[in-house]
């Protein structure tokens, strides 16, 4: 890809050998992409759960970003040289969205329980997809999924650690960033080479930090396993897969897909961690479902609006 313009909103880019219609088939891989991630990204927050009384949440995250970035830097192999500046600042403000995400997310659920932490953290992304939309009835949706966030909290969250609120409703601030420098990534660097360069970003500024909480008890192999395996369902394989996806998607529709985030969590919870899910609940995660669909006909009926030739006089 060659570096375009940083704007708020990414724009899809049209192959190169014509244009294509969004609605077309193997049109809706984008948002197969974004669920896939989805689903992987909730399962392993599940794992590292049951990995935070062996390391703690700063261990687990550091983890998580050193082993994906190993993973990521001897598969992709990225270039260090012939990007531009704006290149490097992009991808080190991509590294550091990452990396704060990570750990105020965990640092949430190391009090507050995963699915209420999932459901603040979600706001971020929903919140983008209102300023960053140009169509009235994408804020519609995005109050759908806000409805439906509010239920699956159980109608508010005063009995939760004011702390572990805070940490979630950072992580879901550094979210929206994240989304918004993962597309600039994704337009400047080929492949997932910029994915790979600010996941080793990440990863050296979590390492202090880590080291101080945990000390040895990183070096523990079956803590390093798990926290391999929390690496690839968290990290590598979400974060490549939403890499791709924005490369063809809005910004706002994408982050509306993201509020399907607390119900895979609950589903992930119920299946990993034993919880199960209240009849309020179960409606929230329908709300949640029905935005997230009126989001992609939204954009599939705008795509074939902008490619459908007008009717002959």
């Amino acid at each position: 890809m060659t570096a375009t313009s940083s704007t708020a909103t990414p724009t899809p880019v049209t192959p190169a050998r014509g244009p294509r219609r969004f609605g077309s088939p193997g049109s809706l891989g984008p948002v197969g992409l974004v669920l896939a991630g989805g689903i992987s990204v909730q399962f392993g927050g599940a794992l590292a759960v049951t990995l935070m009384p062996r390391a703690g949440a700063p261990g687990v995250v550091t983890l998580r970003l050193l082993a994906a970035a190993v993973v990521l830097l001897l598969v992709c192999r990225p270039r260090l040289r012939g990007h531009s500046r704006a290149d490097w600042g992009t991808v080190i403000a991509f590294g550091i969205a990452m990396g704060a995400m990570n750990g105020l997310f965990y640092e949430a659920v190391a009090r507050i329980p995963l699915g209420p932490a999932v459901t603040l953290e979600v706001l971020g992304p929903l919140s983008l997809s209102v300023l960053a939309s140009r169509r009235a009835i994408n804020a519609l949706w995005a109050g759908l999924a806000l409805l439906g966030v509010f239920l699956l909290s159980g109608g508010g969250f005063g009995s939760l650690d004011p702390t572990g609120v805070g940490f979630a409703l950072g992580a879901g601030a550094m979210w929206a960033i994240y989304i918004l420098f993962s597309a600039r990534t994704g337009r400047r660097f080929p492949q997932a080479d910029g994915l790979a360069l600010a996941m080793a970003i990440a990863a050296l500024l979590f390492l202090p930090i880590g080291i101080a909480s945990a000390g040895s008890r990183l070096l523990n192999p079956a803590t390093v396993a798990l926290g391999s395996a929390v690496a690839l369902l968290s990290s590598v394989l979400p974060y490549t897969l939403e890499l791709l996806a924005l490369r063809r998607l809005p910004a706002s529709t994408f982050a509306i897909l993201m509020s399907l985030e607390p119900a895979i969590a609950a589903t992930a919870g119920f299946l990993i961690l034993g919880q199960s899910l209240s009849a309020a609940e179960a409606a929230a995660i329908a709300l949640v479902i029905a935005a997230s669909i009126g989001a992609v006909r939204t954009q599939v009926g705008r795509g074939r609006a902008r490619v459908e030739p007008a009717p002959e006089a």
